[in-house]
């Protein structure tokens, strides 16, 4: 059973501590104002190419590309691949905040009075986990419904507007991108409890954001389409993994070892 109280007690500690850091403070605030600005950026420049050019897409998205004008096309291979930028955004906020968390906590001397209390491991780390996930998936929704609002002032067809409401970005977003958050954050309270340093923590844990990019990759070559099915897929295996380092991370956060280990 889950002590609510001690849960908000941590996450309230946490944002307390975490956002005196002027790199958490950066990641959280810039770093969605610049993913959100850029999609658009790009939408309103091509207000001005309406025609497009199909040989600068796959032939396997063409395929796919139904219904769309050929400059409709060319905007929907384009903001596919952006769309990845608020998937990214729920991995990088809570990567940051979730590295510094544990070992942060080594540095300023606060964590073994932390684990000397009756708090359990996994009230210790559904709290610690809450105060990463949250900012980040929290800016992700507000960034993507301002993307949704301002998209309209671009120029883009009104066919390109309700793809962007439309299953695929919505899975994406709000369904896709909060279960990688969790998996992320699992990633890096695990690698944070086993460094030293704050730096190589978060090194260490964006790893998990090379799979993400080889995605993107996967995307400009035509290898990968972005569907309702393959969201779905994506959402579903993710789920699974995120049970499973759920799991793992109960058990492998062992406090005693930690405690000797950094002393």
């Amino acid at each position: 059973m889950f002590n609510v109280s001690r849960i908000r007690t941590i996450l309230d500690k946490e944002w307390v501590e975490v956002f005196k850091n002027r790199t958490v403070l950066f990641t959280v605030i810039l770093l969605p104002v610049i993913f959100t600005i850029m999609p658009l950026a790009m939408l309103f420049s091509l207000r001005t190419t309406p025609g497009g050019d199909s040989a600068d897409m796959p032939a396997t998205f063409l395929l796919s590309c139904t219904g769309f004008t050929t400059g409709d096309c060319m905007q929907v291979f384009l903001i596919n691949e952006f769309m990845l930028l608020f998937m990214m955004m729920p991995l990088i906020i809570p990567i940051t905040i979730a590295a510094y968390s544990i070992v942060g906590e080594k540095t300023t001397r606060s964590l073994e009075p932390l684990l000397a209390t009756p708090i359990t491991t996994e009230e210790l780390l559904a709290g610690k986990g809450l105060a990463a996930v949250i900012p980040g998936v929290a800016a992700t929704f507000v960034c993507f419904i301002i993307f949704l609002l301002v998209s309209p002032l671009t120029g883009i067809s009104t066919a390109v507007q309700a793809y962007l409401r439309g299953p695929i970005w919505l899975l994406g977003v709000f369904g896709l991108g909060p279960l990688m958050a969790l998996f992320a954050v699992m990633t890096a309270l695990l690698i944070s409890s086993r460094v030293n340093d704050p730096r190589a923590a978060e090194q260490l844990s964006a790893v998990v954001i090379i799979p993400l990019m080889a995605i993107i990759f996967a995307q400009l070559a035509g290898i990968i389409i972005l569907s309702a099915g393959v969201m779905l897929i994506a959402i579903a295996a993710f789920a699974a993994v995120d049970v499973g380092m759920v799991y793992l991370g109960a058990r492998l956060f062992q406090r005693e070892a930690i405690l000797t280990r950094w002393k």
